[in-house]
């Protein structure tokens, strides 16, 4: 209040300055972390190409369309993060582009885990019908179905848009969030239903398929003991899944709390919501495979000593 206006305006550039350099930091450290998650999942789908044994396996087939399904996650997240701090607003038809991509490859992530222990729930029950029942071609029947289900979520919303808005809204600019795009009120209720629904049956498969390996896996048998442990894998992966649903409710949480800290909390969650679980799904599952982990440093020790040879030379 006693300020003069000349340190008002040293004060109030010492605060831009502060703020820009923070968002500076943060969007560095999200396009850091992106860059090297897309990395190693890059590397695992560059092994699964190279190496014929893993696509005549409907495992590694359902684990590299996870893989792939991270890298569009992130790289449409992280882009949609850098235009918010960058511009703020963008055009309402720009925002659709990039965050159709972003919501359908979250929708598949708890699905594509479904599927996963589904087949490590036959491998271990039913390994004579294993061959019959998980077979390459079925296998991508069942991602067929994973990308349906996650369109009949969210194409809906998408006519809803186009039928109730005025051309208007699509020229105007808007801060690129889901409910700041689709904003009518039955894909607002659309979504929750359709969350509930997708977390019910992931839920309920993960249980059914973990007690039926658990019962087996008394017989000390090394390959149940081990399908038991990725489906608790399963089980976490999709907590974390869970944290996206219940983000509108922690963040008014967190903010009515720490009403201060909006733009710090608004940067943990996006870190824990959407990087967090693309950093552990491909290093979870991809490493515990022992012939993906065998390849995999094949063709790491083969970068390293390529490396070397050239410090060497040099």
């Amino acid at each position: 209040m006693n300020l003069t206006p000349r340190e008002s305006n040293v004060t109030g550039a010492v605060n831009y300055r502060d703020t820009f350099v923070m968002a500076v930091c943060k969007n560095v450290i999200v396009v850091v972390l992106g860059i090297a998650i897309n990395y190693i999942n890059a590397t695992m789908v560059h092994t699964f190409n190279r190496h014929h044994i893993f696509k005549m396996n409907p495992r590694f087939i359902l684990f590299i369309h996870l893989v792939v399904n991270n890298i569009i996650q992130l790289t449409t997240s992280i882009t949609l993060c850098i235009f918010t701090y960058t511009f703020h607003t963008i055009h309402v038809s720009l925002c659709c582009l990039f965050i159709l991509p972003a919501i359908l490859t979250t929708q598949n992530y708890p699905l594509n885990l479904a599927f996963m222990a589904a087949e490590c729930y036959v491998a271990v029950c039913i390994p004579l019908r294993y061959n019959y029942i998980c077979t390459v071609k079925r296998t991508y029947i069942v991602i067929g179905i994973v990308w349906t289900l996650s369109s009949l979520s969210v194409l809906p919303d998408v006519f809803i848009l186009l039928a109730t808005e005025p051309p208007e809204f699509l020229n105007s600019r808007v801060l690129c969030l889901r409910d700041t795009v689709f904003r009518n009120t039955y894909s607002l209720k659309k979504r929750d239903a359709s969350h509930i629904l997708f977390l019910v049956a992931v839920w309920l498969t993960l249980f059914y398929t973990y007690f039926r390996i658990l019962f087996v896996a008394k017989a000390a048998d090394a390959d149940a003991k081990k399908a038991r442990n990725t489906i608790i894998l399963h089980g976490f992966q999709v907590l974390l899944c869970m944290m996206v649903y219940v983000e509108p409710m922690l963040r008014q949480v967190l903010i009515y709390m720490f009403p201060r800290g909006v733009v710090a909390i608004n940067f943990v969650i996006f870190i824990i919501n959407q990087i967090l679980p693309r950093f552990l799904s491909p290093i979870v599952y991809g490493l515990r495979e022992k012939t993906f982990r065998k390849y995999i440093q094949k063709y790491l020790c083969t970068v390293n000593c390529h490396s070397n040879t050239t410090h060497l030379k040099k």
